[in-house]
């Protein structure tokens, strides 16, 4: 039977390195669920593999969109499902990696069948979330769709900002496009946690925000930084860097920022994966047999 192979887990881990030994064993190439990844302009800040590594083994969803660019979890489903067609046409298996909970949920159990924001929606509510800021929306989304108000994540200007895209464009409420049917698919899939013991992790992370600093880092924050509005650099390792930038506080306060909200981040991922109890959990030096 037709089988993908869903290496997961919390950032910091070691997923890219265990991934490409699991690509060269299967004989296959990577399909990333990393949802920042995605862009070519921040590969330091998404930590996205070297070009090294895409050489070894061909990977997929990597640097192949542009900050400017619109792309949702239902557009990666749509991408995926139809790279696996191909993919399975000439092969038992396929192999997807990453850390990036809605992305994996998206292909794994399919995302709710909600509509396209149209051009004209999307322009509209950027503009007002540039001018009315994030607490007018909130009260907006809490009026339309109190339910959704409920559960949204209020800190996360992109969630809200799409709640009220489709509130608005369809004059629904989002709520009413979630219905948390999970589809079928015509192939097995396997999933593999990654996983390593809490203040290792933290350990690993705290090195790894400074290794990125020492790769460039800061450079890339500075190129990007004309672009800080888009929804897209709303994101740990860029926020801070850009709060630097403006003065409100110093270069080792961004670092130490940036190494406290990733922890966090890894946390609110690994919470999010022990909810699903068909996955198998390993230390990275563990060896893994498909």
């Amino acid at each position: 039977m037709k089988t993908l192979v869903v290496i997961l887990g919390p950032t910091g881990v070691g997923k890219t390195e265990k991934t490409l030994s699991i690509a060269q064993q299967l004989g296959v190439p990577v399909i990333n669920a990393d949802s920042r990844q995605i862009f070519r302009e921040i590969p330091i800040g998404t930590a996205a593999p070297t070009e090294e590594q895409r050489r070894l083994v061909k990977h997929y969803f990597v640097g192949n969109h542009s900050l400017h660019d619109y792309y949702s979890a239902a557009q990666y489903e749509t991408d995926v499902l139809s790279l696996l067609n191909e993919q399975f046409k000439c092969s038992d298996y396929a192999l997807m990696s990453g850390g990036s909970m809605m992305y994996i949920d998206a292909v794994c159990k399919g995302i709710d069948d909600i509509p396209t924001v149209d051009n004209d929606t999307r322009v509209l509510m950027k503009k007002r979330l540039a001018e009315e800021g994030l607490p007018a929306l909130l009260e907006d989304l809490k009026r339309l769709d109190p339910e959704h108000y409920e559960i949204v994540d209020k800190n996360n200007p992109r969630r809200v900002v799409h709640a009220l895209e489709i509130c608005h464009m369809t004059g629904k409420t989002y709520t009413s496009f979630r219905t948390g049917t999970i589809k079928q698919r015509p192939f097995r899939i396997i999933k593999i946690g990654l996983n390593r013991p809490r203040e290792e992790m933290y350990e690993r992370i705290n090195q790894r925000v400074l290794q990125m600093m020492n790769d460039g880092l800061e450079e890339e924050a500075r190129r990007v930084y004309p672009l800080r509005e888009l929804n897209s650099l709303n994101t740990v390792g860029f926020k801070e860097l850009f709060k630097y930038f403006d003065g409100n506080i110093d270069k080792a306060e961004a670092v130490r920022q940036i190494q406290s909200n990733t922890r966090r981040y890894m946390r609110k991922q690994l919470t999010w994966f022990q909810h699903d109890d068909t996955i198998r959990w390993h230390h990275p030096a563990d060896e893994i047999i498909i």
